[in-house]
């Protein structure tokens, strides 16, 4: 019998899982393209810094023209993270960062290369089952070659991932419990599933055992009011008679 499939991120079944998750290894996720529409829509909304909002004043700034909230873009590396990463993995909470640094403006038309470096991996100390997984999170603009040209974006964060479900232990047989005083059954009346693997059964005990002794032959004989059943035959009953 298997566990319920672990789910990722998104609710999908999940394919990576903590043990995955190895120091090293690094996960491309993938380009982005700043859309300069929702760039200054984001700022009206959560950040209306003037560089951030209007034309006029950032052109005559030495900006040269507006720049992207550094929330906006931070936002953009996680929606990467979560449609590479997060979709395929057994995703938990993350219990937060450590580092968040914006290295160069981002604009409306920028080509960002996102991706993920695993830093280090241990199970969670707080959260049985899951493991605390270290990771540094990047972002490059690209030059008209798809080359790197600079770093815009830093940060380090950790994130909780559960481990891979495992097969389950095949039931062994169960153990009896010990008696606890007269009102216990004896053992010959437990199922044989029961039973110790290693005691006396059936032929191994001795006749003198009480667990194979018949109820029967230790309650005494039942009485009548003429006194006490002879069996058919018997010589005292076959005077009585005559």
């Amino acid at each position: 019998m298997t566990t319920p499939a672990t789910r990722s991120g998104t609710g999908q079944p999940a394919e990576l899982f903590f043990e995955d998750l190895v120091p090293g290894l690094t996960v491309d996720l993938g380009v982005v393209t700043v859309d300069g529409d929702e760039m200054v829509a984001f700022a009206r909304r959560f950040d209306p810094q003037w560089y951030h909002v209007d034309t006029d004043l950032a052109g005559e700034s030495r900006h040269g023209g507006l720049i992207a909230s550094g929330f906006y873009t931070v936002s953009l590396f996680m929606r990467a993270y979560v449609d590479h990463l997060l979709s395929r993995a057994a995703a938990d909470a993350s219990p937060g960062l450590e580092e968040l640094r914006w290295l160069a403006p981002v604009r409306a038309g920028d080509r960002l290369a996102v991706r993920v470096d695993v830093m280090g991996a241990r199970p969670s100390t707080a959260r049985p089952g899951l493991g605390t997984v270290s990771l540094t999170g990047t972002m490059l603009r690209l030059g008209p070659d798809d080359r790197p040209e600079q770093e815009v974006l830093r940060t380090r964060f950790r994130g909780w991932f559960a481990a891979r479900p495992t097969e389950a232990e095949p039931a062994g047989p169960a153990e009896p419990a010990e008696p606890a005083g007269p009102a216990d059954p004896p053992e010959a009346d437990l199922p044989e599933a029961d039973r110790p693997d290693h005691g006396p059964t059936g032929a191994d005990q001795p006749a003198s055992d009480p667990a194979e002794t018949d109820p029967a032959e230790t309650r005494p004989a039942e009485t009548s009011p003429d006194g006490p059943e002879q069996p058919e035959g018997d010589p005292a009953k076959a005077e009585q008679q005559g």
